[in-house]
């Protein structure tokens, strides 16, 4: 659905993105992450046919960005970081408005505007001014006016920034029930956002991609080991012999030994790309003693952004 091969952006001698190239797949929720000034905006403003890149190449549903712009645009909808609301108008109002400014008329507008409201759960604001609503619902509205039309692809610049908790799960749902609906590409430097939302990350640092994967392999990439607690009840021993009989476990390490018929503790080492937890299980159990617990240690999105952003610090400044 969406194609990039070597997009490069200038602005003077800053190089704001270089050599930026990935794929999107129709159906597809793609989180596009990075730190502020990372490149992810000046990306999203060139797809969407806001500003042309310097070079590089770039289609959408098998349109050239920048020799077919209108038909790029016909099938997009875009979020930006800071969309423009009016707030004298009523939500109903500014999307009819929208519907027709995005070339919809009479009833073809009106069933877009409508079709709006019930996917972005506009119904109960529908006719109060946007001055009047909160921050969340004002975010739904932008979302609205992005999806007018039912486009194909939905580019999203942070949609969830400024919100309070409660409004950001409520934004993220409304993204989730969009997969395989949809083409969708969301901005953001929040990392949960991404774990929760998309199903491929791609990580821009300095306007270069430095990683790209779904969540779980670029934690598995990194991982020198996978780590999973044990509590089971019975003889320890016993316990740890039956956990390193397990395919995969390469060291078991008791952690508490308790007495006769207590809980006991244990930290169970594999390597990435094994899941030997299955085995365990059933090894603990066919020997007769009682699990308890299984809980995976293991890095975080949150870790493997901070291992790669500060790898590729290390590499600049050498």
């Amino acid at each position: 659905m969406i194609t990039v091969e070597k997009l490069t952006k200038y602005y003077g001698e800053f190089p704001a993105v270089r050599d930026v190239s990935f794929q999107v797949g129709k159906g597809e929720i793609l989180g596009f992450l990075g730190p502020n000034g990372a490149g992810k905006t000046t990306t999203m403003r060139i797809l969407t046919c806001y500003t042309p890149a310097t070079s590089g190449k770039a289609t959408v549903a098998g349109f050239d960005v920048f020799t077919q712009s209108l038909e790029v645009r016909r099938r997009i909808g875009y979020l930006p970081e800071n969309v423009p609301l009016y707030n004298e108008m009523t939500v109903r109002g500014y999307l009819l408005f929208m519907a027709e400014a995005k070339g919809h008329r009479g009833a073809a507008a009106r069933k877009a505007v409508e079709q709006a409201i019930n996917e972005c759960g506009l119904a109960e604001v529908r006719n109060r001014l946007i001055a009047q609503i909160s921050r969340g619902f004002r975010q739904r509205v932008s979302l609205g006016q992005a999806v007018l039309g039912n486009p194909d692809v939905l580019i999203l610049d942070e949609p969830t920034i400024g919100l309070d908790p409660r409004q950001i799960v409520e934004i993220r749902n409304l993204i989730k029930n969009m997969a395989g609906k949809r083409t969708v590409i969301l901005s953001t430097h929040i990392l949960p956002e991404v774990a929760l939302t998309c199903q491929k990350v791609l990580v821009i640092h300095r306007g270069r991609i430095v990683a790209s994967g779904t969540p779980d392999e670029m934690i598995s990439n990194l991982e020198a080991v996978r780590q999973t607690d044990v509590i089971a009840r019975g003889a320890p021993d016993a316990i740890a012999t039956a956990l390193r009989s397990a395919a995969g476990v390469t060291n078991v390490r008791i952690l508490h030994k308790s007495p006769v018929d207590g809980p006991s503790e244990f930290l169970v080492e594999y390597a990435p790309g094994k899941d030997p937890r299955g085995d365990m299980a059933r090894a603990i159990t066919q020997g007769g003693h009682a699990l308890l617990e299984m809980r995976t240690r293991g890095l975080s999105l949150e870790d493997v952004f901070i291992r790669i952003t500060a790898g590729e610090e290390a590499k600049h400044a050498a």
